[in-house]
């Protein structure tokens, strides 16, 4: 995945000596707004550093990642819920990443614009039971498929989370790789961040919460949209 562009300095400030913006004047507590806001996104950029190894362990999902094949996109900012009965892969990579949303998004917040989240790749996937609810305020958009002899089924899969929980099984897994030298589903992440790759996955009662998703290939049989009061 894309890596997140550096956040610009606001007013005349160190960084932009020539501005004739005057600079913003301090809060009750002594510091500006702008400040504040770039503390909280810089605070985001070095938890990528630290995406710990019992994160992952604790229950892993179909993830994706920020790098060769991953979210190229400005995300809404609005999560959404995928939940599998059982998900496996051949070909997983995991790390830290930062997604953005559009300028002046109104999902935005405190956050500066920036998720924190967990990214992962699958080469190959397959998942049986598929669902994915968005919550629209009151009324949930609801996918579900997969639920007959036929499995969902992905190429180059890609998600980035926020929680994900399961049960989760690896082969041949490597922890504490730096994630710009994974090569086991195509994808890389950015230099000196954490990551973890795996010949294979295996996920068991599969639920997560994400941003953002992609696919090469995406195969939904029995596929149904609807709206729902509650979702997966």
């Amino acid at each position: 995945m894309a890596s997140s562009p550096d956040v610009p300095s606001v007013g005349n400030t160190p960084e932009n000596p020539g501005s004739d913006t005057p600079p913003e004047a301090p809060n009750a507590a002594g510091s500006t707004a702008g400040g504040e806001r770039r503390g909280r996104v810089r605070a985001r950029r070095a938890a990528v550093m630290a995406v710990p190894a019992t994160l992952i362990a604790a229950g892993l999902a179909v993830l994706t990642a920020q790098g060769a094949l991953g979210v190229q996109f400005a995300i809404s900012g609005m999560p959404f819920t995928v939940t599998a009965t059982e998900l496996n892969g051949t070909g997983f990579e995991q790390f830290g990443a930062l997604d953005n949303m559009a300028e002046g998004s109104p999902n935005a917040g405190d956050t500066g614009g920036q998720v924190l989240v967990v990214t992962s790749a699958i080469k190959n996937a397959t998942l049986t039971k598929l669902c994915q609810s968005v919550d629209l305020g009151g009324i949930n958009l609801l996918i579900t498929a997969g639920r007959g002899a036929e499995k969902v089924s992905a190429t180059d899969l890609t998600t980035d989370s926020t929680v994900l929980s399961g049960n989760a099984e690896f082969n041949n897994i490597e922890i504490g790789n730096d994630a710009s030298t994974l090569t086991k589903a195509g994808v890389k992440g950015p230099i000196g961040v954490f990551s973890q790759q795996a010949d294979t996955v295996r996920i068991a009662k599969l639920r997560q919460t994400n941003y953002a998703t992609t696919a090469g290939v995406f195969k939904l049989p029995g596929l149904k949209l609807r709206f729902s009061d509650s979702g997966c």
